[in-house]
């Protein structure tokens, strides 16, 4: 485990100490002078209200990147894993597909789908009359947001179900044999066989999901640089434009900082209910 560790720590730990130790300065990212605020960038985050809106956007996309994937994976875990379908593991990979390809790519591809002028789905809603339902979706002030956040749960429900997938080979089958018998149906396993004994895999999608939604940044990059104005502005660009833009170097560190503690509480909230459920188990 040495040579992980010691690349941990070289490229990950030191920077993490490097970035906390910045947020107490106020420092251009150039030159050699740094000057001690102590708490000053911190304090200046409770009233940023770009910052406090754009880390509302992080929160709203955790219902892109987490719940709603998490329910298609069930659903697709549910069906793929206990269904006798042809041709199984070919839906398995195609559905898993876009899980593995690069986000910056994945922008790229959704930006020409959502194109206003001949873009796929505008074309498609043309072609089936439905040319009031047609928008300029990455420049819509109030869909734009959704319209990313569906870019996301493309992204991300090929992930929960593999995971639940994996988690579902270790369920004996006679649970659902006996539950059949019993006279249940495939929802009703689903939801007293399945979901219960997925708990952990569920737990591991969520704290991987959430950690994703909050330090979002190249998918809002490449399809809308938060715009229009600031409808899908998030945490991640702020952070970018006070450190590479503004040359507001420390300010920039104390708002990663935050960012960090804040995904580092909610993983181990999740953790801290997962082991407890575990040792009711």
């Amino acid at each position: 485990m040495l040579p992980g560790l010691l690349v941990y720590f070289v490229f990950t730990f030191i920077p993490i100490l490097e970035t906390v130790r910045t947020s107490f300065y106020r420092w251009d990212g150039f030159s050699s002078q740094k000057f001690f605020v102590g708490l000053e960038n911190y304090a200046r985050l409770l009233t940023d209200n770009v910052f406090l809106g754009a880390f509302t956007h992080n929160l709203v996309f955790i219902i892109f990147y987490c719940i709603i994937p998490i329910l298609i994976g069930l659903a697709l875990a549910s069906l793929l894993g206990r269904g006798k379908l042809p041709g199984l593991n070919f839906f398995r990979t195609i559905l898993f597909l876009p899980q593995v390809i690069s986000m910056v790519v994945v922008g790229v591809i959704w930006r020409w789908i959502f194109n206003p002028t001949f873009g796929p789905l505008n074309l498609a809603l043309n072609a089936l009359g439905l040319q009031h339902l047609t928008r300029a979706w990455l420049g819509d002030f109030t869909l734009a947001l959704p319209a990313v956040g569906s870019i996301a749960t493309w992204v991300e429900y090929g992930f929960c179900m593999i995971l639940f997938l994996a988690g579902m080979q270790r369920i004996p089958d006679e649970y659902y044999d006996a539950s059949s018998l019993d006279g249940a149906n495939s929802f009703q396993q689903l939801i007293h066989i399945t979901i219960p004994s997925l708990r952990s895999e569920i737990g591991v999608a969520m704290i991987t999901t959430i950690v994703a939604a909050l330090r979002v940044f190249d998918l809002v990059y490449v399809t809308t640089r938060g715009g229009p104005g600031n409808s899908t502005l998030v945490a991640g660009i702020v952070i970018y434009r006070a450190a590479f833009l503004q040359n507001q170097t420390g300010y920039a560190a104390a708002m990663a900082t935050v960012l960090m503690l804040i995904i580092l509480a909610i993983s181990l909230i999740i953790r801290h209910f997962q082991s407890r459920n575990e040792e009711l188990e």
